[in-house]
């Protein structure tokens, strides 16, 4: 048997650990600080949870000394020491940890160690990039990458029209840091929350569509010449953001008010995580759309994927938490058995290029419920 050791039992992490916990073939310990989140797990007996501070390199050691694999789900805050640390120790691993560094300067780190390092295995980041690799390696020339992707209630309540299943702080992060962009061939700066733009989706109805800074090892690995990632929301949502980014909400430093000093952004991220917290068995979705043009010969081609879940009326487990934590645990039961070991710290987008492996991880969503569609289109 592997040892899988999973670092964090969040609502994605938790649910990494239970699809691992299927295969007989692998032995799957869950760590986390809290006992708490170690609560989710307590109902799998396939699963052993155990506490350790996984903010320290000496924690994420002790977590892993026995690890064949690691996979990575802690906190976008603690994802870079950790994943620091697992290279270090020389270990395997599948991130879903969105920390804001960029993961690729670890590149040389992991390839010395010999360490096959897979970031971004979430939806999007994740398989976003998953369909660019595969277009990329089906065409002659990337023109243009544009992503779409979102997670939202299926009911609209006033007055945010929104839901999460993890923490507010991660939202703000999206909304306040500046997105990075490709325009012909050069990397730009746009604000997050700019550029909005209506899109139809079926099933769904009319979504917008704004900037935000996704786009992450894509921006290196990938060569097009105009290259996007923007977050879908109901239509108005960017404009009630921007008022309160714009005001001040989201600041860090902090203001005096009566005599006590605090962060607005404290604030802010307390009462919006108490507002747009989903209720008790409220379902939700989650829809990504990557569309990528170029050339293949002397045609110009169009290829487009599109994902659509929704929450599992049986297990209750959202959407987010299956398209994030499903093609984690999928990469990492391809490390532990050995299919997949290209060294160095790797996204999705490599491991599409390869058509047994692309073809394993289409399957293995599917057997899971995700549907994942390709279409590919002549461009006049």
């Amino acid at each position: 048997m592997k040892n899988v050791t999973v670092l964090g039992c969040g609502l994605v992490g938790s649910v990494i650990a239970r699809d691992l916990a299927e295969d007989p073939d692998l032995r799957v310990t869950v760590f986390d600080r809290e006992e708490r989140s170690l609560a989710r797990i307590a109902d799998t007996r396939a699963l052993r949870g155990l506490t350790e501070d996984l903010s320290t390199a000496a924690g994420i050691r002790a977590a892993t000394a026995d690890a064949d694999v690691v996979v990575g789900a802690v906190p976008g805050f603690l994802g870079r020491r950790m994943l620091e640390a697992v290279i270090e120790s020389g270990k395997p691993i599948a991130d879903i940890s969105f920390s804001p560094e960029n993961p690729l300067d670890l590149d040389a780190a992991a390839r010395q160690r010999g360490v096959t390092a897979v970031v971004d295995c979430g939806v999007s980041p994740g398989l976003s990039n998953f369909a660019a690799g595969r277009a990329a390696a089906s065409l002659d020339e990337v023109e243009s990458l544009r992503i779409y992707v979102g997670g939202l209630p299926r009911a609209r309540r006033w007055p945010w029209e929104y839901g999460i299943v993890f923490s507010a702080t991660d939202v703000i992060e999206e909304y306040t840091r500046p997105a990075r962009v490709r325009r012909g061939g050069d990397i730009v700066v746009r604000p997050a929350l700019s550029e909005v733009e209506l899109l139809d989706f079926a099933g769904i109805g009319t979504l917008e569509a704004f900037l935000t800074d996704g786009l992450r090892t894509l921006i290196e690995t990938i060569p097009a010449r105009h290259m996007e990632e923007k977050t879908l929301r109901y239509p108005g949502h960017a404009d009630r953001v921007r008022a309160l980014r714009e005001t001040g909400f989201f600041d860090p430093q902090s203001v005096e008010v009566d005599g006590v000093r605090i962060a607005p952004r404290a604030i802010a991220e307390t009462l919006l995580f108490r507002s747009w917290a989903l209720a008790p068995g409220e379902e939700e979705f989650t829809v990504l759309r990557v569309i990528v043009e170029g050339r293949k010969q002397d045609a110009r081609r169009r290829h487009v994927f599109d994902l659509l879940d929704r929450t599992d009326a049986d297990t209750g487990t959202t959407s987010m938490a299956r398209t994030t934590g499903f093609p984690c645990s999928i990469v990492a039961r391809m490390l532990a058995t050995g299919d997949y070991r290209d060294t160095g710290v790797r996204g999705l987008e490599h491991l599409a290029a390869d058509e047994r492996l692309h073809d394993r991880l289409v399957a293995d969503l599917r057997s899971r419920g995700v549907s994942w569609n390709e279409r590919v289109e002549k461009i006049p």
